[in-house]
């Protein structure tokens, strides 16, 4: 079949199937953890707190990350971090089976959890062109890896909301110390023919200088990293509320949170289906433009939802938006990025994806603290459709000159 063209490549596909498992675990913990913290102290505020430590380090990490992983040995890196992530796991997980629920350890081991993905995402996106046999079927392996992360989005969180009910928490975090074991057997399985490193002239300094020179001077590239930028920023940090809306506004429990999760990844599946089975990546621009239009309009709809099936839909319709919008600009950076540049240009996706989004679940806590949780969630959609009208206007202003 078309969409699963990719999977035909060995290392792909043992890559594929490890993380298909660990994924699973990695969104349980993800729920439970925010489940966790709302339990504990009710404050939208912390909840914005443990959603900044998580993933501010790739604002911080991610230039040097990328510059790390185009000096060494891709491979061993992914190996390196994946035990590390196994270990902090087991540590969340052997805490809070003893009973010892302290907040300031979630956060701290969440800010563990934070540096490491910071290195690992970088090199987990740079090294797929090296697990892909046919260079044709890098966008389809792009879309399938986005798709198995978003179907670990809505098993791992309906998962863990039986879990939560049934057993506790610290059942979540075990099932995903356990989730490791897989993909490191996978890893272990894998033969890939990286290319040998020579011993770096420059310093990582110069070649962070020329990581950042590459990405601002190529006009396509940096257009949309910022057009990224801002709705990691202003728009997907409305997710760090859905507890709030979950418990708060529709009443509800553990499970009707992980139902929150579960929409939106049954959106982002719909969306990386989509993506799959492109066969040319000449409409990218025009699948940014739509996708970042569908989001700012499904968080409008979302933050006046007058019944949970309502806002269930539009939360699904949030999902369709952010992977659309994310997965496409991660296609065009891995196909048009110079290899000897790649692992730079995608620490910078990276830092625009992920490494804003901390400080946006900060404003939005903040925002919910002063305003309530649906007027902040209005506020982020106006501002995705007011960026998605901005982004569409130069865009076009371009094209025009260039015809003309």
């Amino acid at each position: 079949m078309t969409v699963f063209r990719s999977l035909k490549s060995r290392n792909f596909k043992l890559f594929f199937y490890g993380q298909s498992i660990s994924l699973i675990g990695t969104w349980m913990q993800k729920t439970a953890v925010s489940w966790l913290v709302y339990q504990i102290t009710g404050s939208a505020l912390l909840l914005g707190v443990v959603g900044f430590v998580s993933l501010i380090p790739s604002l911080v990490l991610s230039p040097y990350a990328g510059s790390l992983v185009d000096r060494h040995d891709r491979y061993r890196i992914m190996v390196i971090t994946q035990v590390i992530s196994m270990v902090q796991a087991g540590v969340l997980a052997g805490m809070l089976f003893l009973g010892y629920n302290n907040i300031l350890m979630i956060i701290g081991l969440s800010l563990i959890q934070g540096i490491i993905n910071a290195f690992d995402v970088t090199c987990r996106q740079s090294l797929m062109v090296e697990m892909v046999d046919d260079k044709n079927d890098l966008p389809n392996a792009i879309a399938l890896n986005s798709t198995m992360t978003n179907f670990a989005r809505i098993a791992g969180p309906a998962v863990a909301g039986i879990i939560l009910s049934t057993f506790g928490t610290d059942v979540c975090f075990i099932g995903n110390f356990l989730s490791y074991i897989p993909v490191l057997v996978c890893l272990f399985m894998m033969k890939l023919h990286t290319p040998v490193i020579e011993k770096p002239l420059k310093s990582i300094w110069t070649e962070l200088n020329e990581g950042f020179k590459y990405v601002s001077g190529d006009k396509e590239l940096s257009s949309m990293l910022t057009m990224l930028a801002i709705s990691s920023l202003f728009v997907m940090p409305f997710n760090t509320l859905m507890p709030i809306f979950a418990k708060d506004i529709f009443n509800g429990d553990a499970k009707t949170f992980s139902w929150f999760e579960s929409a939106a990844g049954l959106g982002s599946i719909v969306s990386a289906i989509y993506l799959a089975n492109l066969k040319n990546n000449s409409t990218l621009m025009k699948l940014v433009m739509i996708a970042s239009g569908i989001l700012g309009t499904s968080l409008l709809l979302l933050s006046y939802a007058p019944q949970l099936p309502v806002a269930l839909l539009f939360m699904g319709l949030s999902g369709v938006g952010m992977m659309g919008q994310s997965s496409a600009i991660n296609t065009y950076i891995q196909t048009h990025a110079v290899p000897e540049m790649r692992g730079r240009a995608i620490s910078y996706y990276v830092m625009a994806y992920q490494g804003l989004i901390p400080v946006g679940s900060l404003l939005i806590g903040w925002l919910a603290h002063l305003m309530g949780p649906r007027p902040a969630v209005l506020v982020e959609g106006l501002i995705g459709l007011t960026a998605t009208a901005v982004f569409v206007y130069y865009k076009t202003r371009d094209i025009a000159v260039k015809t003309a």
